[in-house]
């Protein structure tokens, strides 16, 4: 098993060439991307498999979906999609009996999503406060920020997000409800916070809305019910692999 860190996300895929190293993705293997995103990762992986192999994709985001009928066509290896959140995949999978060599995570938000400024999960554009990854659910950003009490918000994003000032940003928050967009949160947040930590700390309002993104798409209850299923889907001798953005899941799948 490996766990991979990375801390920017300019790169899609990221650490493409790490993952195949440490995955060595054989001719005729069955593999498993938890998190398709793109495509990115799968198109590599796919391409060392052969006609022979089985490449099995998860995505909630039905974006995702468009992505893999677009990939499916290059691809010599047999190929599914899942569209569904990768814990509830993997336990579909275990019970199919199914065994897999590979299984990989790029976990958080992708690429595809924080492109797409209309779902509102960037603090540096105005947009709908969203942020779901499944546009099915019904939790989204602005459910989480104006409905949810100021106890539970603080709670959020001082576990999620690891902010100190978690109990002021809440406090802010639930002041000025309701709000309407991205930019009416990052307003929030500056006002909450003090002045020397709006400089040189990098963005103020980048914590909280990660802690925002976790809760609306619940990942941290997915990765810790999705890695022990990873873990069961392996062959004897199979490789599992995660990519982790924050201490969050890094601690998770190191554990």
């Amino acid at each position: 098993m490996a766990t991979l860190t990375y801390m920017a996300p300019e790169h899609v895929p990221v650490l493409a060439s790490e993952l195949i190293a440490l995955l060595d993705p054989q001719p005729g293997e069955t593999a498993v991307d938890c998190t398709f995103g793109g495509g990115g990762h799968a198109r590599l992986v796919g391409e060392r498999l052969g006609a022979d192999g089985t490449l099995v994709c998860v995505d909630r985001d039905p974006s995702a979906e468009q992505a893999f009928q677009e990939l499916r066509d290059e691809l010599e290896c047999e190929s599914r999609f899942i569209r569904a959140d990768f814990a509830d995949a993997l336990a579909v999978l275990v019970s199919e009996r199914m065994r897999a060599d590979l299984v990989y995570m790029d976990l958080g938000i992708s690429s595809l999503q924080l492109d797409a400024v209309e779902r509102g999960f960037s603090y540096r554009s105005d947009a709908p406060l969203d942020m779901r990854m499944d546009s099915d659910q019904e939790v989204s950003a602005a459910k989480v920020v104006n409905e949810w009490p100021q106890d539970r918000l603080g709670g959020v994003i001082r576990e999620h997000g690891e902010e100190r000032h978690a109990r002021a940003i809440a406090r802010e928050i639930v002041r000025r409800r309701p709000l309407q967009t991205t930019a009416d949160l990052v307003d929030a947040i500056r006002a909450a916070v003090p002045p020397s930590y709006r400089f040189g700390r990098g963005h103020p309002a980048k914590r909280t809305f990660q802690a925002i993104r976790i809760a609306v798409n619940a990942e941290l209850d997915s990765l810790d019910r999705g890695l022990p299923a990873a873990w069961e889907l392996l062959r004897e001798g199979g490789r599992l692999a995660d990519i982790s953005f924050h201490s969050l899941e890094d601690r998770r799948v190191k554990r």
